[in-house]
């Protein structure tokens, strides 16, 4: 049966640039809702499209001339920061919290600590995201990665099964589960799930390795930022 089983790419996080404008430690929860005008939206489906292309530094570039008082804008700022690396991208998110954004500040900065291998605040992050947004698949999908990097398996598969069920085109929290499976040995609903929804050789592979690393304790602490990179892909939307 482990034949069967062969692949799964985790997405990993990445960082970006300072931009010599308002300084991000000045920044308080006084981000604005309000919608943008023509020109800025404009430039704001610009950013989006280049950081989805995977032009991070063009993508902030155009973010840049925008307000940064604006929630939409400084969402945006905070996650291609998150991408390329960049210590802007917690403040930013904080400057969020309180604000109609709050899920997705929460949901960021508990990204940031799973990065770090601080699995418990990121818990504690992402539990507070979930709570304001509970229908996000991607949240649910990220709080499943950090607990299974905390080997809490049950309440992972919870997390995998609620964000497959939310929406089910998301291979990701599929690969999460096969993941869970194989950490388990359960090779049968693991090649079950593979064939069922499609998923590629390469894609379980890496599945398997992982399990592999989630198996050996004295390696868990060492792949926590490894396991951590699979919860987000690199979207602005």
């Amino acid at each position: 049966m482990k034949a069967i089983i062969a692949g799964f790419s985790l997405l990993l996080l990445s960082g970006c640039a300072t931009n010599g404008q308002v300084p991000w430690s000045a920044l308080t929860n006084n981000a604005s809702c309000g919608k943008l005008n023509s020109d800025e939206q404009l430039a704001l489906n610009l950013a989006d499209d280049m950081a989805t292309n995977g032009k991070l530094h063009a993508s902030l570039a155009n973010l840049q001339n925008l307000p940064d008082n604006l929630s939409d804008v400084r969402l945006r700022k905070a996650k291609v920061y998150r991408l390329l690396g960049r210590n802007e991208a917690e403040p930013l998110y904080r400057s969020l919290l309180g604000s109609c954004r709050a899920a997705e500040a929460e949901h960021g900065l508990g990204q940031l600590a799973a990065a770090r291998g601080d699995n418990g605040q990121a818990q504690a992050h992402l539990l507070r995201a979930v709570r304001l947004a509970p229908t996000d698949e991607k949240i649910r999908n990220d709080l499943g990665v950090v607990y299974l990097n905390q080997l809490r398996v049950e309440d992972a598969r919870f997390e995998f099964l609620t964000a497959m069920e939310l929406k089910q085109s998301d291979q990701l929290a599929a690969v999460n589960l096969v993941t869970l499976l194989i950490y388990q040995d359960d090779w049968s609903r693991a090649a079950e799930l593979v064939s069922r929804l499609g998923l590629s050789p390469a894609q379980v592979t890496e599945a398997q390795a992982r399990a592999e690393k989630l198996k050996t304790p004295t390696k868990t602490a060492a792949t926590a930022v490894n396991q951590v990179a699979v919860v987000t892909a690199p979207t602005l939307q």
